[in-house]
C-alpha cells in the first residue's frame, strides 16, 4: 500500500513540475515582450520586427530621420542605399550620417568649387601725385562654363573696368578679356587662356522644383581663401525684380532703376557681396542659375538668373559681343481696376500703354495710347514683367499678335513686326 502510495506520490510530483515549468515558458515569453515593448535589451529579430512596425519613422521629417538612424536602425535612408555622399532622392536630407563621409554637399563642392572664380575689376583713378593708377573697384564671381576659358557673370561685375584679373582657387591668375556684356540682363562673358581649366556643366533651370536644395557658391566679401559656400533651397521659381540703381549706369544705364529682370530663381542659400555672378549649382554639380540679388530688406532671400534664360545671352555674347533684343516701341504701366475706372480705361488684367514711339513697331501698327495689351501671341500678359520675357524670348523682325483692350469694350488683334531694341 505504501508503495502504491509512492507512485501516486511521484506522480503528483511530475505534474506540479510541468505545471510549473510550462508556467515559466509563459513569464519568459512575457517578460521577453515586456522588454521590447519598453526599449529594453531585445535579439535583432525583435529589433527588426519592432521597427517595421513604427509608422514614426515613415513619417518623420530629415532631421529626424537622421537621427533615427544613428540609432542604429536597421531600415536604411535613400542616401545610404546609394552609397556615402550620393545626391539623396527627393525629401531625403542632405544631413550626413555617422560613417557616410562629409556628405553629397560637400562632395558637389569639391566638383564645382575648382571652376568657380574670382573677378577683380580695375580702374583708373588718379592719386595724390595726380598719376592714373589702376585700383581694384571691387571684386565678384564667376564661373568657368567651357574649355575655351569662357566665364559667366554679372554684367554690374566687370562695368567700368579698364582691366579685369580672373583668380581660380588653385591660385593661378589671368588677365581676362571681356567678351561682351548685356547691361538689361546684368550678364557678362569674359575669357581667360590657360591650360586644365576646370569646366562646370550647365544644367537645365526648368527642372527646378520648389524645395529642391541648391548650393551657392562664392567669393562672398572677398574674404581670402577662395570661395566660400552656402545651401539651402529653391524657395520660388519664376520671380521678378528690378536691381537697384547702379551711380555708374552699370546695370541700367538709367538712373531711376537697375536691370528688370524675369525669371528668376529665389533661394534661402545665402546670397551676399561678392557672389554676385558664382554659380548657384543643383546636387548633379550642375549650374542652374547665376547668383545676382540679395534682399536687403528680408532675411533668407537671394535671387539667381536661371541658367535657361542665362544661356543664350552668352551665346549670343560670345557670337557677336552683344545682344539684340525685339523692341514693341511702347512704354507701359501695369493696369488696375482703380487706374481703370479713373482714366477711363478697359477693365482688364494687362499693361497699359502709357507712350508710344512714334517711328516704333507698335505706332505702325496701330497701337495707341491707353490701350490694354492683354496677350501677345496668345501669352497672357498681366503686367510689364510678363511683356519683357515676351519680347525677350522674341527676336527681331518676329511678326506677333497684340491682343489690346480698348476704353470704348472693344478688343483687337493686331499684328505687329518686332523691330531691334535701341542700345544705350
Amino acid at each position: 500500500m505504501r508503495r502504491r502510495l509512492s507512485f501516486r506520490s511521484f506522480g503528483c510530483v511530475i505534474l506540479v513540475v510541468a505545471l510549473f515549468l510550462a508556467g515559466c515558458g509563459r513569464i519568459t515569453t512575457s517578460l521577453t515582450s515586456t522588454a521590447t515593448a519598453s526599449g529594453g535589451a531585445t535579439t535583432p529579430e525583435a529589433t527588426t520586427a519592432a521597427t517595421a512596425n513604427t509608422p514614426a519613422v515613415s513619417n518623420a521629417s530629415p532631421t529626424t530621420t537622421s537621427n533615427v538612424h544613428a540609432t542604429s536602425v536597421p531600415s536604411a535612408s535613400p542616401t545610404e542605399m546609394a552609397g556615402a555622399g550620393a545626391a539623396p532622392a527627393n525629401g531625403a536630407s542632405v544631413i550626413p550620417n555617422p560613417g557616410q563621409g562629409p556628405g553629397p554637399i560637400a562632395e558637389v563642392t569639391a566638383k564645382v568649387r575648382p571652376g568657380v572664380v574670382q573677378i577683380t575689376n580695375e580702374q583708373l583713378q588718379l592719386n595724390q601725385l595726380n598719376e592714373s593708377t589702376l585700383v581694384p573697384q571691387g571684386v565678384g564671381s564667376g564661373v568657368i562654363f567651357d574649355a575655351e576659358g569662357h566665364v559667366l557673370t554679372n554684367n554690374h561685375v566687370v562695368a567700368g573696368a579698364q582691366k579685369l584679373d580672373v583668380t581660380l582657387p588653385d591660385g593661378r591668375s589671368f588677365p581676362a578679356k571681356l567678351v561682351g556684356r548685356d547691361p538689361r540682363s546684368d550678364l557678362a562673358v569674359v575669357q581667360i587662356s590657360g591650360s586644365s581649366l576646370p569646366v562646370i556643366p550647365l544644367g537645365d533651370s526648368s527642372k527646378l522644383v520648389v524645395g529642391q536644395w541648391v548650393v551657392a557658391i562664392g567669393n562672398a566679401l572677398a574674404l581670402p581663401g577662395g570661395p566660400t559656400v552656402t545651401a539651402g533651397v529653391v524657395s520660388a521659381l519664376g520671380r521678378t525684380a528690378q536691381e537697384p540703381a547702379d551711380p555708374s549706369g552699370g546695370s541700367a544705364g538709367s538712373g531711376q532703376g537697375g536691370a528688370f529682370l524675369f525669371d528668376l530663381i529665389q533661394t534661402d542659400a545665402a546670397i551676399n557681396p561678392g557672389n554676385s555672378g558664382g554659380p548657384l549649382v543643383n546636387l548633379d554639380g550642375q549650374v542652374v542659375g547665376i547668383n545676382t540679388l540679395g534682399a536687403s530688406q528680408a532675411e533668407s532671400i537671394g535671387f539667381a538668373i536661371a541658367i535657361n534664360t542665362a544661356r543664350p545671352i552668352a551665346d549670343q555674347l560670345i557670337k557677336s559681343g552683344k545682344v539684340e533684343y525685339a523692341y514693341l516701341g511702347v512704354g507701359v504701366y501695369d493696369n488696375t481696376p482703380t487706374l481703370a475706372r479713373r482714366f477711363n480705361l478697359a477693365n482688364s488684367p494687362g499693361v497699359i500703354v502709357t507712350g508710344l514711339d512714334p517711328q516704333g513697331p507698335a505706332a505702325k501698327a496701330g497701337l495707341q495710347q491707353s490701350d490694354v495689351i492683354t496677350a501677345i501671341d496668345g501669352t497672357k500678359i498681366t503686367g510689364e514683367g510678363d511683356l519683357m520675357k515676351v519680347l525677350n524670348l522674341s527676336k527681331p523682325g518676329d511678326a506677333v499678335t497684340v491682343t489690346v483692350a480698348r476704353p470704348n469694350g472693344q478688343t483687337q488683334n493686331i499684328k505687329v513686326t518686332l523691330g531691334t531694341a535701341p542700345t544705350g
